[in-house]
């Protein structure tokens, strides 16, 4: 096989071989025969990638990489160029549509037999493809390493997997602003809000095409997207002629709302994940567009342009469901689309997700449900708001459930749970919407007329809160009782948690011992010290492909006191993510902050993924006490003391010093430690409970439903 010129730096290499970036250092620095830098900088150095490959493959790690990494790896080596990648996603279907016994005799050709080979397979596939697409595939003995690595891509991780790489490329620079993936779960749910037996689905900003997949699942048998990016496009068309074999799968390129593939068509359904806060959308040069029967779309308001393109496609009395940012349902630019919107009955239900469920993780994103109204058809009298951004997590690990989540520490969405309560509520809805039952708080169906305001405003959680007429005051009476009983019983046990072991002597002096540092008790073997590498240079994970695996545990969860809380999704790391097991000592990353810096994993712990910013210390129990060691490391003098930095402080756990202790010693102060713990997670508790009997008091008094302590049974408020 001719010799590649390209070249790797040290974080690719780590990448390829499926090893730490550290990994790679300690190997530059103990092997004299690691191929010495043919490029860049004395503080960047390239190396050339077959003599790495040669090297790694003499020592077993040709192939440790994962073979997306590997093709990722590949792709980066060759500047961005649109026929290519339209050439490797026809070489993809033709992989994808043989068995892997038909591709093993592939490895063996030369990288130029190997492109000629592919430039065969693909010729008959392009015209197959969106356009625009190349006249003839191209591919040169250049591509070889590419080649390989999707053959190897395909071969082990299916044909889905490798479009994910190859779009990831092309779209770093040039994924348009609010453009986002759409997750499985997400996906599934989205369909399963149509109606059964929907034939021909349309999603006219289909991206990876991961609703109509969807659709294809449920049944739809004539697939339609259309995507602005031509890349998304043609990764779409052949994703879902690999999903959904047997359907009729029509993918388009180019910008819907100004340049419609589909002019004309009607479908049983549309799907749509839209470009979201898009001002260029075409406002000016659309103004008197037929598909605005609802009202001209303010400039700032392209959201609701792809509403009524939705419904344009939609014949009388079809159905669309469509993922829109909150914002939709409330700016003023908004309000008189959303008022004709709701009076003509097109707005059947509001759906609000909480956050983290898709991107922009950090934005509670909404599902419209849309019906184009029927001429003469019965009167829409109510519309349905369901708010489940209150859902609860999945993963709360038992402890302090009501806990507020702040920063990036969200709980992984229970996607079973949270699609079961959207489908009963929004099947009840449809069997009878004048019969409807409100769950306060939760779901509600709002009469047309009191939505007509001055407002409009459509956000689920402002129509579903709960008044003071949902409230028995006999009910919130025993709930008050209720709270202020757990109340005391919970302030009764934090004062028997503060009554600790600890004593002390007058005129005795601070007991002083000697002490050894964390590092020098990984080196004896009593102490193995784990993190997560982030890779924070590499591509953000595809929302489409991802799927829900353990919770994470970060450093908001230690301080807060709460269980593995952080979205799997969400963590890249450039080699295996290390797995908390019961005993394992776990210190935040970053100094500072309230709440303590170390804790004990428990077995709700136990099996989470390690967070980026946590250090791991996993003690041998034979030598080393979890809570003694905790205790100690944890202690804000010796976090002080191993912590580096000016503006930020990053704790370097190997720094951190531990006294020198027989164990039975350190098991009394590691049961004292615990007490200190316990007192700690009761003290939470009991101020948890405090504001939320305080709430219901406060609710009931200005709602009416309690009258303050002394009032006569009979008193006339007015």
């Amino acid at each position: 096989m001719p010799e590649t010129t390209a070249h790797v730096t040290a974080a690719e290499i780590s990448r390829i071989a499926g090893v730490t970036r550290a990994t790679v250092s300690n190997w530059r620095r103990r092997h004299a025969d690691f191929p010495a830098p043919s490029g860049g900088t004395e503080t960047s150095p390239l190396y050339d990638l077959g003599a790495v490959r040669e090297w790694l493959g003499a020592r077993g790690h040709s192939q440790a990489a994962d073979p997306r990494e590997e093709l990722r790896t590949a792709v980066r080596f060759h500047a961005p160029d649109p026929d290519r990648t339209i050439s490797r996603i026809g070489f993809v279907l033709a992989l994808a549509r043989r068995c892997p016994d038909e591709t093993v005799t592939l490895v063996d050709l030369t990288d130029a037999e190997l492109a000629d080979h592919a430039a065969e397979e693909v010729s008959g596939l392009l015209a197959s493809l969106p356009d625009p697409t190349p006249p003839s595939p191209v591919f040169s003995a250049a591509d070889g390493p590419v080649l390989r690595a999707l053959l190897r891509c395909v071969r082990e991780q299916g044909g889905q997997a490798a479009l994910t790489v190859l779009a990831e490329r092309e779209l770093e620079d040039k994924a348009a602003t609010g453009v986002h993936g759409t997750p499985e779960p997400l996906a599934r749910l989205v369909v399963t809000l149509l109606p059964a037996g929907v034939e021909r689905v349309l999603d006219p900003a289909c991206g990876s095409g991961a609703l109509l997949a969807a659709a294809a699942e449920c049944g739809a048998a004539t697939l339609l997207g259309q995507d602005s990016v031509p890349v998304q496009a043609q990764r779409a068309a052949v994703g879902l002629t690999l999903a959904a074999p047997g359907a009729e799968v029509t993918v388009r390129v180019g910008d819907s709302l100004r340049a419609d593939c589909f002019d004309g068509l009607t479908a049983d359904a549309v799907v749509c994940n839209p470009p979201y806060g898009d001002r260029e959308w075409g406002h000016d040069e659309l103004a008197y567009d037929p598909r605005w029967a609802y009202g001209v779309p303010g400039r700032s308001e392209s959201e609701l342009a792809w509403v009524q393109h939705c419904l344009a496609h939609l014949a009388p009395g079809g159905w669309a469901v469509m993922i829109l940012p909150p914002a939709t349902a409330s700016r003023p630019a908004g309000r008189r689309v959303r008022a004709e919107l709701v009076r003509s009955g097109a707005v059947r239900a509001v759906l609000a997700l909480p956050a983290g469920a898709a991107a922009p993780l950090h934005v509670g994103l909404q599902l419209w449900i849309l019906q184009r109204p029927e001429p003469g058809g019965p009167a829409r009298k109510a519309v349905l708001f369901v708010d489940t951004a209150g859902t609860p997590s999945s993963s709360t690990g038992g402890r302090a459930t009501g806990a507020p989540r702040t920063g990036s520490s969200r709980a992984p969405v229970d996607w079973v749970g949270l699609t079961a309560r959207t489908l009963a509520h929004w099947n009840a809805f449809t069997a009878d919407p004048d019969q409807f039952t409100a769950e306060p708080g939760t779901a509600r169906a709002v009469p047309v007329v009191d939505l007509l305001d001055d407002l409009v405003d459509l956000t689920p959680a402002r129509q579903v809160r709960i008044s003071h007429t949902d409230v028995d005051p006999s009910e919130l009476f025993t709930r008050t009782e209720t709270g202020r009983r757990e109340l005391t019983e919970a302030a009764r046990r934090l004062l028997d948690a503060a009554d600790l072991v600890g004593r002390s002597e007058p005129g005795v002096a601070p007991r002083e011992w000697r002490t050894a540092t964390a590092s020098d008790l990984t080196r004896g073997g009593a102490l193995t010290l784990l993190r997560t590498v982030a890779d924070t240079k590499g591509p953000e994970p595809d929302g489409a492909s991802s799927a829900p695996g353990a919770p994470v545990l970060t450093g908001a969860d230690i301080a807060r006191g709460t269980g593995p809380t952080g979205d799997p999704v969400e963590l890249r790391s450039l080699a295996p993510v290390p797995v908390i097991a019961a005993g394992d000592v776990l210190v935040r990353a970053i100094a500072g902050g309230t709440g303590p810096m170390a804790r004990v994993a428990d077995e709700a712990d136990a099996g989470a993924l390690l967070g980026p910013q946590i250090h791991l210390l996993r003690p041998d129990p034979a030598r080393l006490d979890s809570w003694f060691l905790a205790g100690f490391i944890g202690s804000a003098e010796n976090i002080a003391g191993a912590s580096t930095g000016s503006t930020v402080l990053h704790v370097a756990p190997g720094r951190l010093r531990v006294p020198l202790l027989p164990l039975d010693e350190q098991r009394r102060y590691g049961e004292a430690f615990r007490h200190v713990h316990e007192l700690r997670a009761r003290a939470r508790r009991a101020a948890r409970l405090a504001e939320e009997t305080a709430a219901l008091l406060a609710d009931g008094l200005t709602g009416g439903a309690l009258l303050p302590s002394g009032t006569p049974a009979d008193a006339d408020p007015a």
